[in-house]
């Protein structure tokens, strides 16, 4: 697949993966040494493609490039235009949109904040730019960004009062909105209450939209969703009573498509842990190929002393439930209190179908429980070829149990425990593994509690600890950097400090102390990761994208599905950076061809 790598051979099932067709996401941004441009490699592309690049309409590449998927222009300027043009055997293909010239390393996408509010209690609240995903919701090859919009009184479960109304909007990159739903009174606002998926879950070539609604929500064309003059809002402002529903937007006006009732179902609120509405209201949610070929919703509630997970498919314009996980004191009992304020997405067991890892349990893709371990619940949870010298992948999570470790390295088919790290007697709140120090083989591990770092094999190589929120590729080497705040900074290994590569003047992250980006993903140009912050007036989103050339040639991350579908479920609950399925690292040897097949023609989105 790649020049700069051999080939791995994986087991996969014999059916290739529903993906989705993209442009080649061409970006050209002004340096200080001329103009940089880069664009997508394709899953589906041969290894032996290789790439013209035009400016003005003139060929300015002297023989195709090869090794990588970016260019330096010394001859360009801000008022310069580029295009590329794919080789194969020695014919040029169609050539790509053609893009002009930023004279910053981001986009900027205009966007509309909703108007201020007041609470039943005449508390005045008003709104900012939160969690987004992306789907190609008009089938044009070019993401469009769905973001939520949180109110100033969001609420943590934990904490009483009422709060303001959730939107979601659908942007266009050039600004344009598309629609905005208003999920309604009976929605709470917070980080754990509304987790959207984007996803192009019927193959139809376009982006779905789905999350949890409730009665009073207004689609994106102006109907509303069961009865509007319902108010369940509870004095405290919980909503413990009224109908839940499950919602599928379509993704190109914000319509319903299909509306059922929600579940897992709430029940009795006091069987989640408490009776006041906290542990109830413990929403995660994701996508998996279930059956290994086509995408299915997963919704999930709870992670306490009761989990339940239910998995849906979204065909022929109706959501349907494939199967329902319960674990609480009559049923699974060893499954409850292990899941995470996140879930992962993956296939652990190399079967060709995906598995739900919801914390220190993980269910299997016909919704049975394929194993669980001994440990607690945990705020942070990453799965993913962190080890590329074994065989399989891996799952670190931390653990809030005092008296156990505080994190653990498992092997992510069997549960067995590979390591351990003891920070000490706290509540091991967060917790990163990521490539930072090229002088030993994976990824890095380490956990708060200023335990220092760790190597996968659990040996400390570090008695400094790092930022410990998300991790990015990219500049030109392998090594992830560290994406904290409106920062990417880069790990001196030798100084056992971080360095400061890039600041984002004049944006904000989300999500308070968690300290989030808009989102995460690889959204334009090569395979590197762009990061969207807000403005600090959420009056745009800026989509960061690294103008650092590099010699490594990786198809683009969102056609590897386990990656694909990380970027999916990055902004259910306490966010996490996305992990491909395979090992990206400085001592990578190889990258496995994807056995996936596109939604669309290429061809038409050049």
């Amino acid at each position: 697949m790649l020049d700069n790598f051999s080939q791995k051979s994986y087991v996969y099932a014999a059916s290739a993966r529903q993906m989705e067709g993209l442009d080649r996401g061409v970006i050209a941004t002004k340096t200080s040494n001329g103009v940089y441009i880069g664009w997508r490699m394709f899953g589906t592309d041969s290894s032996k493609i290789s790439f013209n690049v035009y400016r003005n309409g003139n060929k300015i590449t002297s023989s195709p490039i090869t090794s990588s998927t970016n260019y330096i222009d010394k001859g360009g300027n801000i008022s310069s235009k580029y295009y590329i043009r794919p080789v194969i055997n020695g014919v040029e293909e169609v050539a790509s949109k053609t893009v002009s010239v930023s004279q910053n390393p981001y986009l900027n996408v205009p966007i509309q904040k909703p108007a201020d509010g007041i609470t039943p209690k005449g508390e005045k609240y008003t709104y900012s730019a939160n969690d987004g995903s992306v789907g190609d919701v008009d089938g044009d090859g070019e993401y469009e960004i769905i973001l939520k919009w949180d109110p100033s009184n969001s609420k943590d479960n934990s904490q009483s009062g009422y709060t303001g109304n959730v939107y979601l909007d659908a942007y266009k990159l050039n600004g344009t909105r598309l629609w905005r739903i208003d999920l309604g009174k009976n929605i709470r606002a917070g980080a754990h209450y509304t987790q959207f998926m984007v996803y192009d879950f019927d193959g139809d070539g376009k982006a779905e939209v789905a999350c949890r609604t409730a009665d009073g929500t207004k689609d994106g064309v102006g109907k509303y969703i069961g009865d509007s003059s319902k108010d369940y809002r509870n004095s405290s402002g919980y909503i413990l009573s009224g109908p839940e529903y499950l919602t599928m937007f379509e993704g190109k006006t914000g319509k319903n498509l299909s509306t059922i009732s929600f579940s897992p179902e709430r029940g009795l609120v006091k069987d989640w842990g408490d009776t006041y509405g906290n542990r109830v209201d413990r929403f995660l949610g994701g996508v998996a190929y279930l059956d290994g070929v086509t995408p299915s919703l997963i919704m999930g509630r709870g992670y306490y002393e009761k989990s339940a997970i239910t998995a849906y498919d979204f065909k022929n314009g109706k959501l349907t439930k494939r199967w329902n996980f319960t674990a609480d004191g009559s049923q699974n009992s060893n499954y409850k209190g292990r899941g995470c304020h996140s879930l992962s997405i993956a296939d652990v067991d190399k079967d060709g179908k995906d598995e739900v890892v919801y914390g220190a349990a993980t269910i299997d893709d016909n919704g049975k429980g394929l194993y669980t371990t001994k440990f607690s619940h945990g705020d942070a949870l990453h799965v993913g070829d962190l080890d590329p010298t074994r065989d399989g992948l891996e799952v670190f999570q931390v653990h809030e149990s005092k008296s156990g470790p505080n994190a653990t390295l498992r092997d992510a088919k069997t549960g067995n425990v590979l390591t351990s790290l003891k920070v000490g007697d706290i509540d091991c709140g967060r917790g990163l593994t990521a490539d930072i120090d090229p002088r030993y083989p994976g990824e890095e591990m380490w956990a708060i509690g200023g335990v220092g770092l760790y190597s996968i094999k659990g040996q400390k190589i570090s008695n400094s600890t790092p930022s410990i929120n998300f991790a990015a590729w990219w500049d030109g080497d392998l090594s992830r950097e560290l994406v904290d705040s409106n920062r990417i900074d880069k790990w001196d290994y030798n100084n056992n400090r971080t360095r400061n590569i890039l600041t984002a003047n004049g944006c904000s992250s989300n999500n308070t102390t968690k300290a989030t980006p808009v989102l995460q993903a690889d959204i334009l140009g090569d395979w590197r990761e762009e990061i969207i912050w807000k403005t600090d007036d959420s009056s745009a989103l800026r989509i960061y994208s690294t103008t650092d050339v590099t010699n490594y040639r990786i198809y683009t991350l969102m056609h590897d599905s386990q990656y694909r579908e990380a970027i999916a479920s990055q902004n259910s609950a306490y966010n996490q950076p996305p992990h491909p399925s395979f090992f990206i690292g400085t001592d990578m040897k190889s990258v496995p061809t994807p056995n996936i097949y596109l939604t669309k023609s290429l061809k038409a989105h050049q």
